[in-house]
């Protein structure tokens, strides 16, 4: 089941005997979690019938017999056993599975590792319909703005493009910490209303104009002044803007910027090309302008020096070269 489906159900008092959250993005797991804690029993109800375990201080043999169970006064008890990744016994939630207690609604949050569904356990909670079993991925980087502005429609908010495309770049893909930064920064505007580059400077400390967002935006047009700029800045604040990182944006622009130049002339259309290289539509025209100043034959070059200073910036073959120097150099290869 999606996300999206499951909350629904809970929402309409659908409630399954048995919740198996899963996977390497934590964000969903919580939000589903969080939701059953809060909203299947009222207040009252709470104090004799909901019991939270967590992994390492529980075996399964206590879940189960907790959530065998008859509820007190309430139609019906919550167990949430968290991290459930650390329960060693696992094997013995099997004759629940086909016995489970009807009025109990049993949750695990199996967090930041995928189940190893090759055993008789995970099999079988992902194959029973008493079970809802979700899967959470991480999401790729390139997903991260289209992500934001969705969940700031949701929340009755807008945001631009480019704030949205700064974010992503600056937070990377920990959906936790991307909605708690765009939840303090709709805190800044209530009623609703937009959120602007401006504002998240102001209040995050990402800058609008030194990030590598506009770095890439300085190379494909060619800015050498405002390129340099940038490289100064990483240069001198390397915590908020480590190499590595800056490297491993660069080398994902220009890998796109070389399937853009291969794919071109069989895919014309706008949109198609955007779900190829998997970006918002909006960004294309850093693709269209690019390839206009790198050709096919620069890109490869390129590619080929980010690699080698992605393993100088590690330390291979380089042993007293600070990073923002490495930085500059490679830029300056870049742009000439």
């Amino acid at each position: 089941m999606k996300y999206e489906d499951i909350i629904a159900d809970l929402k309409k008092g659908n409630y399954a005997p048995i919740y198996f959250l899963s996977g390497e993005e934590p964000y969903y797991l919580d939000k589903i979690s969080e939701w059953v804690e809060e909203h299947v029993l009222s207040e009252e109800e709470k104090a004799f019938n909901q019991v939270i375990f967590y992994g390492n201080d529980v075996s399964m043999t206590t879940v189960t017999d907790t959530a065998r169970r008859f509820p007190m006064m309430s139609p019906r008890q919550v167990v949430i056993v968290k991290e459930a990744q650390n329960i060693r016994d696992f094997d013995n939630l099997l004759p629940y599975i086909d016995h489970f207690q009807a009025t109990t609604v049993l949750v695990f949050l199996y967090k930041n590792k995928k189940p190893d569904k090759r055993k008789g356990v995970f099999k079988k909670l992902g194959n029973t319909k008493n079970c809802v079993y979700f899967e959470s991925a991480r999401l790729y980087e390139n997903k991260i703005p289209d992500w934001i502005i969705n969940y700031c429609k949701e929340k009755k908010c807008m945001i631009t493009m480019k704030a949205a495309g700064i974010l992503a770049e600056s937070l990377g893909n920990d959906l936790s910490k991307v909605a708690n930064e765009l939840d303090k920064l709709m805190l800044l505007l209530p009623g609703g209303g937009e959120i602007k580059e401006n504002l998240i400077e102001e209040h995050t400390g990402i800058s609008k104009e030194y990030n590598t967002f506009e770095l890439i935006n300085a190379i494909i047009r060619q800015d050498h002044l405002k390129a340099n700029r940038i490289v100064n800045y990483f240069e001198a604040n390397p915590k908020n803007n480590p190499l590595v990182l800056t490297i491993a944006t660069l080398f994902k622009y220009f890998r796109d910027l070389l399937t853009f130049h291969y794919q071109k002339k069989t895919t014309p259309n706008q949109q198609e090309m955007a779900r190829l290289l998997g970006i918002n539509p909006y960004f294309i025209k850093d693709y269209t302008e690019g390839s206009k100043k790198y050709n096919a034959i620069k890109c490869a070059n390129i590619i080929s020096w980010l690699r080698k200073y992605d393993m100088k910036s590690k330390g291979v073959g380089n042993s007293n070269i600070s990073d923002g120097e490495l930085l500059k150099e490679l830029i300056f290869k870049i742009m000439h």
